[in-house]
């Protein structure tokens, strides 16, 4: 079959490799779409640890096609999205329930095969089968709502909290999304790309800003969300969380960013400083909220790209132009 292989540290190809092997529980999809995120190019940078060569995608949605021995849970044909998770089930961290913690972490598209390709093979467990309305492609963008998910479990918001959003990229439209859904009183997000900007605002935020200081909030926010894993733009987010405010760390930063926090402020004003890691229990919950509609794929989904086009899709992503972009096998 024919996939987009990582073959090295800043080194991708699409070529030609052997078909998933399907397990006794495992299933084989047919891949509709596979989105890009920036996992992908800290894998191609040679971080997240991943055994190189391998093969990218860990946001894909698609067809079985073909199922174990064991499976009797889906069926060839069914459509499903798939949780990229893979988790060792039997450390600490897995036992005590934080299963993305996991001592032996590992993902599809990371550290096994994944959706940039043909076919990709998956537990069963890990795929939601779709409702009848849902486009399969669109479907793919289920794994970034599931993060995002995730992230609001960590924050628990109270009702009417101010919210600030650093990064109007696919992962901070998404916290906008559910921001709203929280209840916040307002949010208001940061970024110096002004077409990025301009979706925040197609998408109800309260206010927007190429920085913080043209905002007007001389007390803070109560919530601020770092969406972009930039060094600078945590350095400034860390400094406007409100008193007994909480700040998260959501975006994937580099392994040698580095931030300077002010411990005497962290404990006299009680703020919380946090970080929200992948997908935990929250998968099936993005796959209902995808369900209802809480996303736009139109507006989300700026890109739909061939799969032999993926090197020119990881370059235009880099360089910030789009929004969530989908190679297409």
């Amino acid at each position: 079959m024919k996939a987009a292989v990582i073959t090295g540290v800043g080194s991708v190809e699409v070529t030609t490799v052997d078909d998933p092997r399907c397990g006794p529980r495992d299933v084989v999809v047919d891949v509709a779409a596979c989105g890009l995120c920036g996992t992908d190019l800290h894998i191609l940078q040679g971080e997240f640890a991943p055994t190189l060569p391998v093969v990218p995608g860990h946001e894909f949605a698609g067809t079985i096609v073909e199922i174990g021995s064991q499976v009797n849970e889906l069926k060839v044909g069914d459509r499903v999205a798939v949780d990229p998770s893979l988790y060792c089930h039997e450390c600490r961290m897995c036992r005590s329930g934080k299963n993305n913690l996991c001592e032996r972490w590992a993902a599809i598209g990371v550290t096994t095969a994944g959706g940039a390709a043909e076919f990709a093979v998956a537990p069963v467990a890990n795929c939601v089968k779709l409702p009848d309305h849902v486009r399969t492609e669109d479907a793919a963008l289920i794994e970034p709502l599931s993060c995002a998910v995730r992230g609001y479990d960590v924050l628990r918001s109270q009702m009417a909290s101010r919210v600030l959003i650093y990064g109007s990229g696919t992962m901070g439209l998404m916290m906008l999304q559910l921001g709203k859904l929280t209840g916040a009183s307002s949010i208001e997000v940061v970024d110096l790309n002004e077409e990025r900007l301009k979706t925040a605002v197609q998408l109800g935020v309260t206010g927007v800003a190429s920085s913080a200081d043209e905002l007007d909030r001389p007390q803070g926010w109560d919530v601020v969300i770092d969406a972009t894993g930039n060094e600078k733009a945590i350095q400034d987010g860390l400094g406007r969380v409100a008193k007994g405010g909480t700040f998260l760390q959501f975006g994937v930063s580099d392994y040698s960013a580095r931030v300077t926090i002010e411990p005497y402020r962290i404990y006299n004003q009680e703020i919380t400083i946090t970080g929200s890691m992948a997908v935990l229990h929250s998968f099936e919950r993005a796959a209902d909220l995808f369900a209802t509609g809480v996303l736009d794929p139109e507006i989300f989904i700026s890109d739909r790209v061939p799969l032999d086009d993926y090197a020119k899709a990881l370059d235009q992503f880099k360089a910030g132009v789009g929004r969530k972009i989908q190679v297409l096998p």
